[in-house]
């Protein structure tokens, strides 16, 4: 061996030896010890305040959508159950062989009074026919007939308003029925102008009337009635040799009618103990029998306002909506009175 490269390898291997020795002497044993845990601190954020002339709007909350239109669901598993207590809606169908009305009519547009209507109609599927006549909805005549014809129907002068009839085929679930409803015509015009909208049951009759007012109300007479027709004067009879109380006091009856009994040869035409004071008129002859002899009357009426009046007026009828019938009188002030049937009412239907 070279003595140059011993001499290195010597000085290497003592330079290391010195090398391990320091390090060996350096090292100090370390103990790990746990990190320190750090809290933060949070910080406060002030809340924003708000300038004094800003007003908060609220948003208004989603408005859920509609559900939109389309098929139902189907359910995977066959029909749903229908509820009991439910009714569901079936169309029964139709039986071509069931009873049918094909037409029910008259060949007048309206019918006179106490003239005969003709009645014409056709049916189908049936063998016999029921013809009804109403009255306000009644049935209070009756003919069988065949499925198809006609038939001819008295009317009485005294039928107003419509003439109702029914036609009737067939029984429980295969029955038919048409009703025909004919107008009456008018044929009896009224003694005043503007006239109601009823159809008089007669025409108008005069006779003599006598009236007087009162303060709380009026009292007229209605004289006795002759007319030419004979059936004429029959209708007004209830009406005539009668005095008529109308009361304007709110109280019921509203009037009432007291056949005149006053006989002149018998009975004074007035008290001649009782004096009215200044502007007012006792009643006499037969308005004043009625008020001396009749305590509600008087009470009710009060003292006349001004003599009676005694001139040749008219009278006439017709019938309500109810089935009765009111009167129509001529007055002293040329207007005419209105008195509804029992007492209900009574009024002034024209102005003077």
């Amino acid at each position: 061996m070279n003595p140059t490269t011993r001499f290195a390898g010597l000085l290497l291997a003592a330079l290391l030896t010195l090398f391990t020795g320091a390090c060996v002497a350096a090292a100090v044993p370390v103990v790990p010890t746990p990190r320190p845990t750090v809290t933060p601190t949070p910080t406060i954020t002030p809340s924003p305040t708000l300038p004094p002339n800003v007003t908060l709007t609220i948003p208004p909350s989603p408005i859920p959508p509609s559900p939109t239109g389309g098929p139902s669901p189907t359910p995977l598993f066959g029909p749903t159950r229908t509820p009991l207590g439910i009714a569901v809606d079936a169309t029964r169908p139709v039986n071509p062989n069931a009873p049918r009305i094909e037409f029910f009519t008259t060949d007048v547009a309206a019918a006179t009074p106490g003239q005969p209507v003709n009645l014409y109609w056709s049916t189908r599927g049936t063998t016999n026919a029921v013809i009804y006549r109403l009255e306000r909805g009644i049935r209070n005549q009756l003919w069988n007939v065949a499925p198809d014809g006609s038939l001819s129907i008295p009317t009485r002068r005294s039928d107003r308003g419509d003439l109702e009839f029914l036609l009737v085929v067939g029984d429980g679930t295969q029955r038919s029925e048409f009703e025909l409803i004919i107008p009456l015509a008018c044929p009896i015009v009224w003694f005043f102008v503007p006239p109601p909208e009823a159809c008089p049951i007669a025409e108008a009759v005069e006779t003599q009337i006598i009236e007087a007012p009162f303060e709380r109300g009026r009292m007229i007479y209605i004289g006795f009635i002759d007319s030419i027709d004979a059936s004429i004067g029959a209708s007004y009879t209830p009406y005539a040799n009668t005095v008529y109380s109308l009361f304007n006091d709110g109280a019921d009856p509203a009037w009432v009618a007291i056949p005149n009994r006053y006989d002149p040869a018998i009975h004074p035409e007035f008290e001649p103990s009782f004096v009215p004071p200044p502007g007012f008129y006792q009643p006499v002859r037969r308005l004043g029998f009625v008020w001396r002899g009749n305590d509600i009357v008087r009470s009710r009426l009060g003292l006349g306002t001004q003599p009676e009046f005694n001139f040749s007026g008219f009278v006439q009828t017709a019938p309500t909506s109810d089935g009765g019938t009111a009167l129509y009188i001529s007055s002293a002030d040329e207007t005419v009175l209105q008195l509804l049937p029992a007492g209900a009412v009574w009024q002034i239907i024209t102005p003077p």
